[in-house]
């Protein structure tokens, strides 16, 4: 008589089990890259008002700037800040995770070791240029 091994069965992580599942850091990179992208996408107008206030004339870049130590209508200065460094955050996110796809497609690269490596290096150097604009943004120095 043949016993037949039994196969594991695998189903998908229930929404409870979030808090408790533990991502690799590739990842937690790939849904930060995600997230970015969605972030972007999604306050891309208000890109648009500042990039078109900026450059328009210098009355209109005297208007930019005061609006993120005044603020605008019923939104004050800081929430203005906070909005522009999700889009920094945003921005140097997706453009160090994409650099590293491009990276590792270019090279080749796709060890479990080095795509660890990478993951964290992405987080790093973009958290750290992050909180570098962070500082400047709100006036540390």
């Amino acid at each position: 008589m043949q016993t037949t091994k039994k196969r594991p069965v695998y189903s998908n992580i229930h929404v409870s089990d979030i808090v408790t599942y533990r991502l690799p850091p590739a990842g937690i990179v790939s849904i930060l890259h995600r997230i970015s992208g969605a972030v972007l996408f999604l306050l891309l107008p208000f890109v648009i008002w500042m990039f078109d206030t900026s450059v328009s004339s210098e009355i209109s870049f005297e208007t930019f700037t005061s609006v993120f130590s005044a603020g605008v209508g019923f939104l004050p200065g800081w929430f203005i800040k906070l909005v522009a460094l999700g889009i920094i955050w945003a921005y140097l996110q997706h453009f160090v995770a994409g650099v590293r796809h491009l990276w590792m497609d270019a090279t080749h690269s796709v060890s479990k070791q080095q795509g660890r490596s990478s993951a964290i290096a992405t987080l790093v150097i973009a958290n750290v240029i992050t909180l570098l604009l962070a500082l400047r943004l709100f006036g540390v120095y």
